[in-house]
């Protein structure tokens, strides 16, 4: 099997599955099932200063988006960091990593925006044994509203700052987790970068209300008869998480700046697609809280299959989809597609045909006795029939060979690429002719 052993930016762990900080990662108790499980790293819960902890609320924390089939798609959390002593948590954590030394063992901080009280803090973290620190700079509620978490993280001058006096106080690695709560996730990447960190992680979570009672009439979880904004994250948020992690990979100004991926990665699959686009480690959380830690099985066992059957090790894996990423006004507007409708596998639900007929392009047809077909000369390629059919591969996009017309427009296809940067429509390229 393919060998899944991680070295991120010096941390080193038996694979690249890491439990995000999260009340996964809250105790020992947790940590030491989630290390024999198999998990390769943790980052622990987020610690906050010295003195009294932080208080959450004792009624429901979590609000959720479901599928029709009732699988969680999202959650909504409004819970703050580790509500235990700090001392306690550095105790434990201590202690695990005595008993883990294999696998990687990651602090999560988050302490007023004020040089003083990272300097205390960080010789603390580092006497545990920890691999390296996380920088909680996109904590979207509660911890914001106090003037931290993505209140610092929406300010690169603040995210530069803190990251400078980090590595001036510490040994340790400094990973800077980033808030996808801002408008260009490479600002932040640039100020962590110029502060000096070692590594990004991304991304928090997204600032949300995913539900209202509607005999409460208040968000969801609802507390006493309120309800508050809150931190949304699972498998709802990687479109999301995917992006921002690219952005930061192919900019020029953040490009090899390790990336630790969070967002909802459930699977090998998702974990995969974040290394292809750039991660060297992926993090986890909602889908140990859904499944238990037990899942780490099937990903590591997934993606090592994966590499064996592409022939590929884990660093011919990193980065290999970013040279694929670009803007849209580069996409070859000279390559066309048809849909295709495989007759075997057709079940005729008809939703193909409902989708294009009303919403899209009127593109497909259909006989008395429910046969459906492509209509060539209306299709625009924009491939919603395969997203909306039910049954995998009865829907597939061909490509037309060069040389041949495209029935909808009369023109032959060309060989040569073209894009929006040389079209005659674009005023800009008219211009520069």
């Amino acid at each position: 099997m393919a060998d899944l052993t991680t070295n991120f930016v010096g941390i080193k762990s038996p694979n690249p599955f890491w439990l995000a900080s999260a009340p996964p990662t809250d105790k020992e108790y947790n940590v030491r099932r989630a290390f024999d499980a198999g998990w390769g790293g943790v980052v622990w819960k987020t610690l906050g200063a010295e003195g009294p902890p932080v208080v959450n609320v004792n009624g429901p924390r979590y609000g959720a988006i479901y599928g029709a089939d009732r699988r969680l798609l999202g959650l909504n959390n409004i819970e703050l960091i580790t509500d235990r002593p700090l001392e306690v948590n550095l105790r434990e954590m201590k202690v695990v990593k005595r008993d883990y030394p294999d696998r990687a063992l990651i602090a999560s901080i988050m302490v007023p925006c004020e040089e003083e009280a990272w300097r205390a803090i960080l010789p603390r973290v580092e006497d545990t044994g920890a691999d390296g620190i996380e920088l909680n700079f996109g904590c979207p509620h509660g911890m914001s509203e106090r003037g931290m978490g993505s209140a610092v993280g929406q300010v690169p001058e603040y995210i530069e700052m803190v990251a400078r006096w980090c590595k001036q106080y510490t040994r340790m690695p400094v990973i800077v987790k980033l808030t996808p709560n801002i408008t260009d996730i490479r600002k932040p990447a640039q100020a962590a970068r110029r502060g000096g960190a070692d590594a990004v992680s991304l991304i928090n979570t997204i600032n949300s209300i995913t539900n209202v009672d509607l005999d409460l009439f208040a968000p969801e979880p609802t507390i006493d008869g309120k309800g508050s904004h809150g931190g949304y994250c699972g498998p709802a948020v990687k479109p999301i998480a995917l992006s921002m992690v690219s952005e930061i990979a192919r900019d020029p100004e953040t490009r090899g700046l390790p990336i630790s991926g969070i967002g909802g990665v459930t699977t090998w699959r998702d974990a995969a697609e974040f290394m292809a686009l750039g991660a060297g480690s992926v993090q986890v959380c909602t889908a140990a809280m859904t499944y238990g830690f037990g899942i780490i099985k099937e990903m590591t066992a997934g993606l090592s299959r994966y590499l064996d059957e592409k022939g590929m090790t884990m660093d011919d894996l990193v980065g290999r989809a970013v040279p694929n990423v670009t803007d849209w006004k580069h996409l070859n507007l000279n390559y066309v597609t048809k849909a295709r409708i495989d007759q075997d596998l057709c079940i005729s639900c008809g939703r193909c045909f409902a989708a294009c007929e009303d919403t899209s392009h009127q593109a497909i047809g259909m006989s008395e006795d429910r046969t459906f077909t492509v209509i060539d000369e209306e299709c625009v390629a924009c491939n919603l029939c395969v997203d909306v059919c039910p049954v995998e591969g009865c829907i597939d996009m061909v490509e037309l060979e060069p040389g041949t017309t495209d029935p909808r427009t009369g023109k032959v296809v060309e060989a040569k690429p073209a894009d929006w940067t040389t079209h005659p429509n674009n005023p800009a390229a008219v211009a520069a002719e």
